[in-house]
């Protein structure tokens, strides 16, 4: 059995509607942990955010997916902890 290439297309973009769905689920959890872990720091008498942490993030992010994943990180982190 044959596709078009427009059906091609339309599985793929639903299947990148799904993964953005799961991506986006993931990132608002992620934003309601790194706010646990923020307030538990701030509540001990610590600073809201741990920079060292951070560059191992966006090292992470780095060697995973090269230059553009440090932008990826950074937007990341700036939406969970917001603007330092």
């Amino acid at each position: 059995m044959t596709t078009t290439p427009e059906a091609t297309i339309a599985d793929a973009r639903e299947r990148i509607d799904a993964l953005d769905d799961r991506i986006i689920g993931l990132i608002q959890e992620r934003m309601a942990v790194s706010a646990v872990v923020q307030q538990t720091r701030i509540a001990s008498g610590g600073r809201r955010v741990h920079l060292a942490r951070e560059m191992e993030i966006l090292g992470r992010y780095r060697d995973a997916l090269g230059k553009p994943g440090t932008g990826l990180a950074m937007t990341l982190l700036e939406l969970c902890r917001g603007r330092i």
